[in-house]
């Protein structure tokens, strides 16, 4: 007699992704911030993962380097922004082994307020082994202008 196998999520995640092309891993970590398995999503990124945001503005972080740095940033996400969809999802392959460039807007709702959360984004995506190496989101700064502001990167609301 057999038993089913038990993996955590992420260990699930970290094992399929390094089968998935760049595309389906992007595809597979909108489900998983839809799903707030941050867990999930921080276990596609290699432990030396680089996340840039070029767009950010004064006092909000540029650069994360490594997944603990990743997932430190993202672990409060689910708090403030609950998601609900990623329409008009574009993904484009490049000339570049690996890496994708993503246009595409998530829509939800600010948990502290709910206020409508409609951001819009490109992605410059690096995929190497089947993790994440390099994420630059250029996320729209607008978004959190003065009046609008949700920071998400604090666990305090």
């Amino acid at each position: 007699m057999t038993t089913p196998a038990t993996t955590s999520t992420s260990t699930a995640a970290a094992v399929t992704a390094t089968t998935a092309g760049p595309p389906d891993l992007f595809r597979r970590s909108l489900r998983m911030l839809l799903d707030k398995d941050i867990a999930a999503w921080v276990g596609l990124w290699d432990d030396q993962g680089v996340l840039e945001f070029p767009f950010a503005p004064e006092g909000w972080p540029k650069r994360l380097e490594g997944r603990a740095a990743v997932a430190d940033y993202m672990r409060h996400y689910p708090d403030h922004i609950d998601l609900h969809d990623f329409p008009d999802l574009k993904i484009h392959e490049t000339g570049e082994p690996g890496t994708i460039v993503v246009e595409m807007r998530g829509v939800g709702r600010v948990v502290e307020t709910g206020k409508p959360f409609d951001m819009t984004y490109i992605a410059v995506v690096t995929v190497t082994g089947g993790l994440i190496t390099h994420y630059r989101d250029y996320w729209n700064p607008l978004a959190v202008a003065p009046g609008g502001a949700t920071d998400f990167t604090r666990g305090d609301r």
